[in-house]
């Protein structure tokens, strides 16, 4: 089904428009039908439309000044005039389709089949964006490996090798289970966003833990003891969420 705004400033034109859809085209809905571009305006920020049919002398703003509102638009646009000499312009706009009024039957139909196609065609590429970003995640995931650069050379790390990252200012450094430290001329952020979807907690404003690698949790100190024996301090605004991911 297309969702379709019809806007004209020419109440007949309006009616004679919705008279020849109805009888003529089929899979399509009139879900509004206005005769003032600044009423259209509003309707479009809180309604999603396939298509707008918009005429373009108007009092006020004509269709192309409407246009320049939308400079990313997710509707197509047909231009519906009584007047031949805005074809490139049209063009030059993107517009699906240009119909002369009066607008002739055969055409209106056609221009329905081009929207048809354009809509399923966005529906597809969208679809397969999606499948694509999932499949990019899953591998990500399956390989549990994250990149960082230091020294000129880009190091491949698994997460479940790092114990806890601790931040010096602009610095950070990498602990890991083989005793191998890195330090990287990034911000603890950095590697924070790396790891943000595994098991890392930001424990402390200068420490993220791998909280696969918490051993202890001693409440009066308020301090975890890791894999490797190291005490790492909890912040007291960071407590109650630390308890609640072990």
């Amino acid at each position: 089904m297309i969702d379709l705004l019809l806007i004209d400033d020419e109440p007949n034109a309006i009616k004679s428009l919705e008279w020849e859809i109805g009888n003529y085209c089929k899979n399509v809905k009139i879900v509004a039908s206005l005769t003032n571009a600044k009423d259209a305006i509003l309707y479009l920020k809180e309604n999603k439309v396939d298509c707008v049919f918009l005429d373009i002398e108007m009092p006020d703003m004509d269709g192309f000044q409407f246009l320049e509102l939308f400079p990313k638009r997710s509707f197509a646009v047909v231009i519906t005039t009584a007047f031949d000499q805005y074809a490139i312009k049209a063009i030059k706009e993107s517009a699906i389709d240009y119909l002369l009024k009066p607008i002739d039957s055969d055409d209106l139909v056609k221009c329905f089949e081009k929207i048809e196609k354009q809509k399923n065609k966005v529906s597809l590429n969208e679809k397969l964006e999606n499948s694509l970003e999932k499949l990019i995640q899953s591998t990500v995931l399956s390989q549990k490996k994250i990149s960082v650069s230091t020294d000129g050379k880009m190091i491949f790390l698994n997460p479940d090798d790092i114990i806890y990252c601790e931040s010096d200012g602009n610095y950070c450094t990498i602990y890991l289970e083989n005793k191998e430290k890195i330090l990287l001329t990034q911000k603890l952020k950095f590697i924070e966003e790396k790891l943000s979807q595994f098991q890392f907690f930001r424990i402390h404003n200068s420490y993220l833990i791998n909280l696969n690698k918490v051993k202890e949790f001693h409440k009066t100190e308020e301090y975890v003891v890791l894999s490797n024996m190291m005490k790492i301090p909890v912040s007291r605004q960071k407590k109650s969420t630390f308890l609640d991911k072990l």
